[in-house]
């Protein structure tokens, strides 16, 4: 089989969904690495937080010079279609996905989130 080529007008997971992933997965994921793996800006990444923040997705805590995030447990899918499923499951998916993907070879994209340095 081909394999399929590279689309950008429109993708099956949102970014929104992305930065959901990464923060169930480590909580204390920077920006900056948000924005590397959705390659998206900073400033994207940080509106989305603040989107997802402000529906009450996820909550974010100051700790020193990080912030520290969580997944709001129980938030339902936006949409009422699928509105009477936790997002988390879905979520979970997402961030399995990665790791096998990660597991098989996947080359990391430069900032990955799992590689971090000591920077704030």
């Amino acid at each position: 089989m081909e394999p399929m080529e590279h689309r950008t007008s429109w993708t099956f997971v949102t970014n929104h969904a992305r930065i959901l992933a990464m923060v169930l997965e480590d909580p204390e994921t920077r920006l900056r690495d948000m924005a590397v793996t959705c390659r998206i800006t900073e400033r994207a990444a940080q509106a989305i937080v603040a989107n997802l923040e402000s529906a009450g997705y996820l909550t974010r805590v100051r700790h020193g010079r990080r912030n520290h995030y969580e997944v709001t447990s129980g938030a339902p899918f936006r949409h009422p279609a699928e509105g009477y499923q936790p997002i988390t499951d879905f979520l979970r998916l997402l961030v399995d996905l990665n790791r096998r993907a990660e597991g098989a070879g996947r080359p990391p994209v430069d900032g990955d989130h799992h590689e971090r340095d000591s920077r704030g």
